[in-house]
């Protein structure tokens, strides 16, 4: 169950509601055009090592396969390039079936198409693969896994080791200290639709129905990829069914389709399964932490040294960033963070919902915890008196910061001082352990640049295109509502076209900085059309459309552009090129960041150790809540998600062959309807109009961050067991 403050400011109903629970909606797998044909990959069975012979004779015997693609006849195509290197599109830079290298377990060795799915799945179990086997490195601890210092092998200010004065020196001298390790899993998003592509070619246009977070840069890399021209290329992707960063860029199967599609002359569909998405797509890495605190006796924090190891594929660095938000959580003068990469046998891991901020949240805030214990302090009271309003890393004030508010309101909501400090101390009526925890997260507010057109016809119809994707987040709404003030029209007449490279520039759409992005530009166009009715009507006031038939014109429409402050007008070329061009958290004169704090309940049956979470109470500042039903939904479903992380989730890698051993979502454990109690939002509300003329900032990713330490800080409370690692077991509350 779930409340917000006030129910009267649930909003408007999502505007793709209906057709949602109607089963109306169309994703990329439902295509079902004539002559259509079906692909399947065969994923390697070693870790590492190279393709000797491949055999797809008897593949090639069963009743309508029309095709069975492998390195040796497939023709020379190139990679599509790594997203985080600056100039590439996709998710890695390693592209199966170019050559006869194998990377990684479940990387795809073949390709075969045929008319059924039932043939193409029965073919592909047919091919055989003899391999010659490598020395490989599953985890982060494998012998032969190397570890090299991010700031080195990547010497960019991004990904630069953090600095404010002189941590070390400020550790040594601090009178209470807090020094401990932290582990965390990989894990992987599985969202409900699977990763697909629907591939056909007519007069040399290749269309590509998937779903993506960033089509433009599926466009450009497919464009890449196959030597053609990006105009040649379109890529539709109007609506996913989750995506949480897995479908951030181009996948390695997509120009596998698009070959075969050009092969055959016929359309061609790939569904990846389940199983295969473990390997076939990126993932959150495993991570492990060493944190340091030092305080004074009175709990003021005086240095914090924050060292990360983060996994990452043998081809590709992918890096890490957990310290740029960990150091700006508190105001700490005397900060160090720094990451190191290690390098293993994987496909490339990836950006998963508060990617970087979950793990890096987990360690720092229970260590804020451990330090709150150490020096006998309420951990609220701890954190309060540690804020600040200027970031300690540059010197500049934050654009806008409410987390005291958001702790005192948590404070409020959940009934925070009816808690007893000691460990062990509180019961539940059933007789249950009951621990309260606290935590705060941080995630940067990023803005990038969008080009917004609005077309309002004489019979009331308001056409909208502009860069964007519609994941399940509620974007679609956001933009129906904010274009429905302005011109006075009724949502139900706006028709919003995002995800679709031939309506607008379609930037990648992650991060929380989706509906920061779109909405300034698409209320600036939609005011400019207002003006010009205005003006042609001499000042008239009006709704929109009685000014336009008044004027007797056949339609009206204006375009807008909007980048994030401090980028320059090139921009709009990495835009229009299928390029990230995020703004932020660097922006001149300020650092800019939404902020949360959840506040959790644990009860923890005495004899079974059993773990439940009946009441979460989260308190978020994300500027102007632009559309209070949707983003409740985002901070219910960061939540949950972070109930998951805490107590569940974990892809289980196998040390002997290397690959992950759950790949389903039998054993890949997700939290459930009877895990789930009672979920409080509320809203700062304040809006933030240094970033945009609506204040808005993100909200999708903050709203994750912060859960899982408030979880396993309830945990030792109700216990006394600290526990340093995700996900907490069952087993980690029954060993002495």
């Amino acid at each position: 169950m779930a409340t917000t403050t006030n129910n009267a400011r649930a909003g408007a109903e999502r505007v793709d509601a209906r057709d949602k629970v109607r089963g109306t909606t169309r994703y990329a797998a439902d295509d079902a055009r004539a002559g259509l044909l079906h692909a399947m990959l065969v994923p390697s069975r070693i870790a590492r090592g190279r393709i000797l012979r491949i055999d797809s004779a008897a593949a090639q015997r069963v009743r309508g396969v029309r095709l069975v693609l492998t390195h040796e006849n497939i023709g020379a195509f190139e990679s599509g390039g790594f997203l985080m290197s600056g100039s590439g599109f996709g998710f890695q830079s390693f592209q199966p079936l170019r050559s006869a290298e194998i990377a990684y377990r479940g990387q795809a060795l073949a390709l075969v198409v045929a008319d059924t799915l039932e043939a193409a799945r029965e073919a592909a179990a047919l091919v055989t693969v003899e391999a010659e086997a490598s020395p490989f490195a599953a985890t982060i601890g494998s012998p032969g896994a190397q570890t090299v210092a991010q700031a080195s092998v990547l010497p960019q200010p991004a990904f630069a080791d953090k600095r404010a004065g002189d941590a070390d020196a400020a550790l040594a001298r601090a009178a209470v200290t807090v020094d401990a390790r932290y582990e965390l899993p990989a894990q992987h998003q599985n969202p409900m639709e699977l990763i697909a592509t629907v591939a056909e070619w007519r007069d040399g246009m290749l269309t590509v129905h998937e779903p993506t977070q960033n089509a433009e840069g599926v466009r450009h890399g497919l464009a890449r990829q196959l030597g053609i021209d990006a105009a040649k290329v379109r890529v539709l992707s109007p609506t996913l069914g989750g995506g949480f960063g897995q479908k951030n860029s181009l996948q390695s199967q997509t120009v596998l389709a698009a070959i075969a599609a050009r092969m055959l002359g016929r359309p061609v569909k790939l569904v990846v399964p389940r199983g295969q998405l473990f390997h076939a797509a990126s993932f959150r890495p495993a991570s492990r932490h060493r944190v340091r605190l030092g305080a004074d006796r009175e709990g003021r924090l005086l240095a914090a040294i924050h060292e990360t190891e983060q996994q990452t594929s043998r081809h590709d660095l992918f890096p890490s960033t957990g310290t740029d938000m960990t150091s700006r959580l508190y105001g700490i003068a005397d900060f160090r963070g720094s990451e190191q990469l290690v390098r293993t046998d994987v496909q490339t891991p990836g950006y998963m919902r508060a990617p970087h901020e979950h793990p890096a949240g987990f360690a720092f805030e229970c260590a804020i915890d451990e330090l709150a214990y150490a020096l006998d302090k309420d951990p609220v009271a701890l954190r309060l008196a540690n804020d600040t309003r200027s970031d300690p890393i540059t010197g500049k004030p934050f654009s806008s910061r409410h987390v005291a508010e958001c702790l005192r309101r948590g404070v409020q909501r959940f009934g925070w001082a009816r808690r007893s400090m000691a460990p062990g101390s509180m019961r539940a009526p059933d007789g249950s352990l009951m621990g309260w925890g606290v935590a705060i997260g941080a995630y940067k507010a990023a803005v990038a640049p969008a080009v917004a057109k609005v077309r309002l016809e004489a019979d009331g119809r308001v056409r909208v295109a502009v860069g964007g994707h519609e994941m399940g987040q509620g974007i679609r709404t956001a933009i129906a509502l904010a274009v429905a003030r302005a011109l006075g029209a009724p949502v139900a007449a706006i028709e919003i076209a995002i995800g679709d490279t031939q309506a607008a520039p379609q930037h990648l759409t992650a991060g929380s900085w989706g509906t920061a992005t779109v909405l300034p530009p698409v209320q600036d166009a939609a005011a400019r059309l207002m003006e010009d009715l205005r003006q042609q009507a001499g000042g008239s006031s009006g709704t929109a459309l009685a000014l336009l038939r008044a004027s007797g014109r056949p339609f009206a429409e204006a375009e807008s552009r909007r980048r994030a402050p401090g980028q320059p007008e090139q921009v709009y070329g990495r835009l229009t090129g299928g390029l990230p061009a995020v703004g932020g958290p660097v922006y001149p004169d300020y650092v800019a960041y939404s902020f949360i704090a959840h506040f959790v309940e644990v009860r923890v049956e005495p004899t079974t150790r059993r773990i439940r979470v009946p009441r979460v109470v989260s308190i978020a500042d994300c500027g102007t809540v632009a559309s209070p039903r949707t983003a409740r939904s985002q901070v219910e479903g960061g939540v949950v998600w972070g109930i998951g992380a805490a107590l569940r989730e974990v892809s289980e890698v196998d040390p002997r062959h290397g690959g992950f051993l759950n790949a389903d979502l039998a054993e890949y454990v997700l939290p459930v309807a009877a895990d789930i109690g009672r979920i409080e939002v509320d809203f700062v509300g304040t809006p933030d109009p240094r970033l945009n003329p609506l204040g808005v900032k993100g909200l999708g990713e903050v709203a994750m961050v912060g859960v899982a330490p408030a979880i396993v800080n309830a945990v030792f409370h109700a216990t006394g067991k600290r526990l340093r690692h995700l996900p907490v077991r069952v087993e980690d509350l029954l060993r002495a």
